[in-house]
């Protein structure tokens, strides 16, 4: 496998591709507009290998919310609910690939469904060696937020964040990218007038408060949740950086792949307080 210097994961988020107030409804355009950029940014940057992991917005999040899959799965009913959200976010990872195929990107899928196994909600084992082995040989892995077997709960549901946080300690990237429809993390949601450009682990006790969870249905926790785990992360992958900003951007998306600072920098610097700016 190639050196992590040059493995970059990116997160194409389910309010990104999809709409989110809107069961099942892709956002096709959106996706293929992604699927170029990245096209033309691996020409560029020849030696950048990417990981691409994306949301299941209105597909899994759905189904997820109404049968309760993420805290658990243990009756007749609840498996039956289980394998709806499995079926819609293969049906969503399935476009993904399609479009992605069809402007020349070598992806390859590896359903979290079948290759992890968790523990009351957190990754036990993942089977890494398809996914190393496909970026050894060019190819470009491709992941999922999806339903996985629990030993404690039956079944749940991990998000890109959760599966990308296991792959990290492994793999080692040395950026990881969450493009998102806002351009970074608002100190001020949902009024959205002030973006804090920086969070570190000692800043985020003067940013807690202000956090706020999705505007629409997500099942895994919202930014709040999605800035803890990158923070946790950042303290445990040396010289790792998290970016969360706005993909439908086309030049914040091209800055981001080329190593540029976009939208929040999420990163273990020591800094005195956290850095913010009004737009």
């Amino acid at each position: 496998m190639s050196d992590s210097s040059d493995l970059v994961f990116i997160k194409l988020g389910g309010s990104l591709i999809t709409d989110k107030h809107t069961p099942r409804t892709a956002r096709r355009e959106v996706i293929q507009k992604l699927a170029e950029i990245l096209r033309d940014s691996l020409v560029e940057n020849p030696g950048m290998q990417l990981l691409i992991g994306h949301g299941s917005g209105s597909f899994g999040h759905t189904s997820a919310a109404r049968h309760g899959t993420r805290e658990g799965v243990m009756s007749r009913k609840d498996w039956q609910g289980f394998l709806e959200v499995w079926r819609d976010a293969g049906e969503l990872n399935r476009i993904v690939l399609e479009v992605f195929s069809e402007v020349g990107l070598p992806v390859i899928a590896f359903s979290p469904s079948a290759t992890t196994l968790a523990a009351n909600g957190s990754v036990v084992t993942y089977a890494l060696e398809g996914i190393q082995s496909a970026l050894s040989h060019g190819l470009i892995p491709v992941i999922y937020g999806d339903v996985v077997f629990d030993t404690e709960r039956g079944g749940t549901i991990l998000s890109t964040e959760e599966l990308f946080s296991h792959l990290a300690l492994v793999l080692k990237p040395r950026r990881i990218l969450l493009a998102g429809i806002e351009i970074g993390v608002w100190a001020d949601f949902p009024v959205c007038a002030e973006m804090i450009s920086l969070i570190t682990p000692t800043t985020l006790a003067e940013i807690e408060g202000k956090l706020r969870g999705s505007s629409a249905v997500d099942v895994t926790g919202g930014m709040y949740q999605k800035v803890v785990s990158m923070l946790k992360l950042v303290k445990e992958v040396d010289g790792l950086e998290v970016l969360i900003f706005s993909g439908e951007d086309e030049e914040v998306v091209k800055a981001a792949l080329n190593g540029e600072e976009a939208g929040t920098l999420i990163c273990n610097r020591i800094v005195e307080s956290a850095h913010s700016h009004e737009d």
